[in-house]
């Protein structure tokens, strides 16, 4: 796949957009064994091993969306929160939740065929999910995945696009777009996407890792 592939345009505004609005993931290794891996949220966030440990301040559910999240992330950004792991997946699992039991159903089937590399399955099911429910973004950004893994990075742009409209401090759209410039030579815009993510999580290895082996020569590169 060519590098050219990735408009320069469409990178610009991605990096543009505001990062405001305001353990464990699992990952899928990098080809090369050194590209930072893209992050994919928990499968088990409503399983009873996957509550909050107690003692852990976190937002009540009676709060909006908005007020939870913005809660969320002011303690995510705190890089000395030794329990950034529960508020990491806490954020995941306000994203899941669509507001409908419907469109939270085609969430959950598409990313269980991903999980089974049943690829078709998944893309119908997600494909479903984006045209039924467009504003959700966990839709777009669980689609981005698929494209993603299918290693179809134009299309997986894209949709990281509509995450990023609609979430704009999606850490995981912008790590994964962070992944996909980074394979494809962006070096420059790559190492922004991921300084962007620590901004929000600054606690989000992959991120950390990504700017470590990028950092040196892009900033050198810029004496």
């Amino acid at each position: 796949m060519s590098e050219r592939v990735v408009s320069a345009a469409l990178i610009a505004a991605l990096l543009s957009l505001p990062a405001t609005a305001q353990e464990g993931l699992p990952t899928l290794p990098g080809p090369d064994g050194e590209t930072p891996a893209i992050p994919l949220p928990p499968d088990d966030l409503d399983t009873p091993e996957a509550l909050p440990e107690e003692g852990i301040d976190l937002p009540s559910e009676e709060l909006g969306r908005d007020a939870q999240l913005n809660e969320l992330f002011r303690q995510l950004a705190d890089d000395e929160n030794e329990n950034w792991p529960v508020i990491q997946s806490q954020i995941w699992r306000v994203w899941r939740r669509s507001g409908s039991p419907s469109m939270d159903l085609l969430l959950s089937r598409g990313m269980k065929a991903m999980q089974s590399k049943d690829f078709n399955a998944a893309k119908l099911h997600l494909d479903d999910l984006v045209r039924l429910a467009p504003e959700f973004a966990e839709g777009w950004n669980q689609r981005a995945t698929l494209f993603f893994m299918m290693e179809d990075y134009g299309r997986s742009i894209s949709d990281i696009e509509r995450v990023l409209a609609l979430e704009p401090r999606h850490f995981g759209a912008l790590a994964g777009l962070g992944i996909i410039l980074d394979r494809t030579g962006y070096d420059k815009s790559a190492l922004e996407a991921y300084r962007k993510v620590l901004e929000l999580h600054p606690n989000m290895p992959g991120a950390q890792q990504g700017v470590e082996k990028l950092s040196p020569e892009v900033d050198g590169r810029e004496l």
